[in-house]
C-alpha cells in the first residue's frame, strides 16, 4: 500500500473551519452525556430517597455509582484507543450510556439502579478523556483551546437543559407521582443524547494523528487537508512523522520517567483539582442544598437552573479567552475566585444569611469554575503528552479525575450532615486556594504551541533549558 502524501495538485485545497467545528461538536457530545447525568440524578435523588427510603450513604452511592463505572472506563480507554483508535472507543462509550439510560428508567430497586449506572459510567469514562484527545488531535493549533472547550461547553449545556427538564418533570404531577414515575423520566431521557452522540461519531473520521501513527499516511493527510488546507496538512504530516520517528523504540514506561514524568504529574494535578475545587457539590446536590436553606415549592429547581445558566454563560467566556489570554491565567484567577466565593457560602450557612445570598455566591463560584478549571483542565491534559502515549496518559489522568468525582458524589451528603454547609464549603475553600498555588508553581503555558512543540518543551525542561 502506498502511504506517501499525494503529489502536488494544480489547485490547492483550502481548509474548512466548519468541518473542524462539526468534528469538535460531534466528539464533544460526550460532555453532554456527562452533563445530563450529573443533573438528572441530582433532580431524581430527592424522589429516590423517599421512594427507596435511602440513607445519606446510599444516596451518595446511587449518585457516585456512575463514577465507579467511570473509573473503570477511563482506566482502559487509553489502552484501547491506542490500539483500535479513538473513534471506535467513543462509539462503544455511546452505546454503553444509551443502554444504561434506557434500562435505569425501568429499575425497581436500588441495587439494579446502581448496576445500570455503573454501566453508564463505563460509557462516560470511555468517552470523557478520549473526546478531548480526539478534538486535540484534529484541531488547528491556533484554535485548539477554543475547540477543545466544546466538551465542557456541551457538558454545561447538558446541565442547563437537564435542570429545565427536571423542573418541568417535577411540576408535571404531584410529589407522589414524582416518587413513583417522575424520576424514571429524568433518567430515561438520557438515551436521546446518547443516540445522537453515537450517530455523530459514526459519521466522523478517525483521528488523523492516530492514522499517521498506524502508517495510514494518505488517510491521515486527507483529513488534515480538509481541516487546514493542503500546505498546512503537508507541514503537519512532516512534523508528526518526525515526532513519530524520534519515538521509535519508545514504550509505555517512558511515561514514568523524565521528561514525561513531569508532564504526567502536572496532568494528574489538573485532573484531581478539576473535581476537588468542589463545583460538583452544587451540580449533584444543588436542589437539596437550596431546599435546606429555605427554597421551597420547587424553587430549589429554579435556583439550580439559574446556576446552570450562569455556568453556561461563563463557559462561553472561557472559550473566548483561552486562546487569547492563555490557559494558566484563567486557571489562576478562577481558582482564587472560587476560594473567595466558597468562603462566602460557608458564611451564608454559618451566619444564617438569607437564602438568596447562597444563590448569588453559588453563581459566582460556578462562574469562576466555568471559565477556568472547568474547560481548561480538559483542554490541557491531552496537550501535555506525545501522540504515541496521548490516549493512555490522558486515560491515567482522568482516572484520578473520576476517582475524586466519586468521592465528591459519595461523601458530600455525609460532609453536609456532619459538618453542615459552613464546614463543608470552608473545606472546599481551602482546596481552592491550594489549587491556585499549584497552578502558579507547577503548570506551564501551552497557548499557541503545536502538540509537537509541547512535546519538545518537556525535553528542554528536563535539561533545564525551557523558558
Amino acid at each position: 500500500m502506498d502511504n506517501t502524501i499525494p503529489a502536488a495538485r494544480e489547485t490547492k485545497r483550502e481548509g474548512s473551519m466548519k468541518y473542524v467545528v462539526i468534528l469538535a461538536l460531534s466528539a464533544g457530545m460526550a460532555g453532554l452525556l456527562y452533563g445530563y447525568d450529573t443533573v438528572s440524578i441530582s433532580g431524581a435523588i430527592e424522589f429516590l430517597a423517599v421512594h427507596y427510603n435511602l440513607s445519606a450513604a446510599m444516596q451518595g452511592l446511587v449518585i457516585s455509582s456512575i463514577m465507579i463505572g467511570g473509573v473503570l472506563g477511563v482506566g482502559v480507554s487509553g489502552f484501547l484507543a491506542d490500539k483500535i483508535g479513538r473513534r471506535k472507543v467513543l462509539l462503544i462509550g455511546a452505546a454503553c450510556f444509551f443502554v444504561s439510560a434506557l434500562v435505569s428508567a425501568f429499575t425497581y430497586d436500588p441495587t439494579s439502579l446502581i448496576i445500570t449506572r455503573i454501566v453508564g459510567g463505563v460509557g462516560i469514562g470511555l468517552a470523557s478523556a478520549l473526546a478531548i484527545t480526539y478534538i486535540t488531535e484534529c484541531a488547528p493549533t491556533k484554535y485548539r483551546g477554543t475547540l477543545s472547550s466544546a466538551y465542557q461547553l456541551l457538558t454545561i449545556i447538558g446541565i442547563f437543559l437537564t435542570n429545565l427538564i427536571n423542573f418541568f418533570i417535577a411540576n408535571a404531577g404531584t410529589h407522589l407521582w414524582g416518587e413513583n414515575t417522575g424520576w424514571r423520566w429524568m433518567l430515561g431521557i438520557g438515551a436521546i443524547p446518547a443516540a445522537i452522540f453515537f450517530i455523530a461519531l459514526f459519521l466522523s473520521p478517525e483521528s488523523p494523528r492516530f492514522l499517521l501513527q498506524q502508517g495510514k499516511t494518505k488517510e491521515g493527510f486527507a483529513i488534515l487537508e480538509r481541516i487546514g488546507g493542503t500546505d498546512d496538512a503537508k507541514a503537519q504530516v512532516a512534523s508528526i512523522e518526525k515526532s513519530l520517528e524520534e519515538e521509535q523504540g519508545s514504550t509505555f514506561r517512558d511515561l514514568f520517567r523524565q521528561p514525561l514524568l513531569r508532564a504526567l504529574l502536572v496532568g494528574i494535578f489538573l485532573a484531581i483539582f478539576n473535581q476537588a475545587v468542589g463545583q460538583n457539590t452544587i451540580s449533584y446536590y444543588g436542589p437539596t442544598m437550596f431546599a435546606s436553606i429555605g427554597f421551597e415549592n420547587n424553587g430549589e429547581f429554579i435556583a439550580s437552573t439559574v446556576v446552570g445558566a450562569v455556568e453556561l454563560l461563563f463557559t462561553f467566556v472561557g472559550m473566548a479567552l483561552i486562546d487569547k489570554l492563555g490557559r494558566k491565567p484563567l486557571m489562576q484567577s478562577g481558582a482564587f475566585l472560587m476560594g473567595v466565593f466558597a468562603v462566602l457560602m460557608a458564611l451564608t450557612y454559618g451566619m444564617h444569611w438569607d437564602g438568596i445570598w447562597m444563590l448569588i455566591f453559588a453563581c459566582g463560584f460556578i462562574a469562576a469554575f466555568a471559565y477556568s478549571m472547568g474547560p481548561v483542565t480538559w483542554v490541557m491534559i491531552p496537550e501535555l503528552f506525545p501522540t504515541y502515549l496521548r490516549g493512555r496518559a490522558a486515560g491515567i489522568c482522568t482516572v484520578f479525575l473520576w476517582g475524586v468525582n466519586f468521592c465528591i458524589g459519595q461523601f458530600t451528603p455525609m460532609m453536609f450532615a456532619h459538618w453542615g454547609g459552613a464546614g463543608m464549603f470552608a473545606f472546599f475553600a481551602a482546596l481552592d486556594f491550594i489549587c491556585f498555588l499549584g497552578v502558579t508553581v507547577l503548570v506551564p503555558e501551552t497557548k499557541g504551541k503545536s502538540l509537537e512543540e509541547i512535546e519538545d518543551y518537556w525535553k528542554l525542561k528536563a535539561a533545564g533549558k525551557a523558558k
